[in-house]
């Protein structure tokens, strides 16, 4: 079993120690970031926006959903199910695109 409890620093692992996350083979440790274990604590992570062609498939599907919306209140069939379509047809393409890979 791994070592859970040994001596660090926020600034890396010690080094000398074999396994000791960190280790460059020449003896240096490596700074380890620091992530804070206390809630409320502000972490910073950076900033990913996502893909153009994945905001256009966003804003395809959600067109549909607005569009299908308001059909239904006032009643044009037609054009909810085009907006079902639209929908499904950007959120498909979406899918095909790899959206569900722009996280960080």
């Amino acid at each position: 079993m791994a070592e859970q409890v040994g001596p660090a620093t926020t600034e890396g692992a010690v080094s000398g120690r074999p396994g000791a996350g960190g280790d460059v083979g020449n003896g240096a440790a490596e700074p380890v970031p620091f992530v804070s274990q206390v809630p409320g604590t502000p972490v910073h992570f950076p900033h990913f926006a996502g893909r153009p062609v994945s905001w256009v498939m966003v804003s395809g599907i959600l067109a549909g959903f607005l569009a299908g919306g308001l059909a239904l209140v006032f009643g044009i069939w037609w054009l909810f199910w085009v907006s079902v379509a639209v929908a499904c047809v950007s959120g498909l393409a979406a899918l095909g695109t790899g959206i569900v890979d722009d996280w960080y």
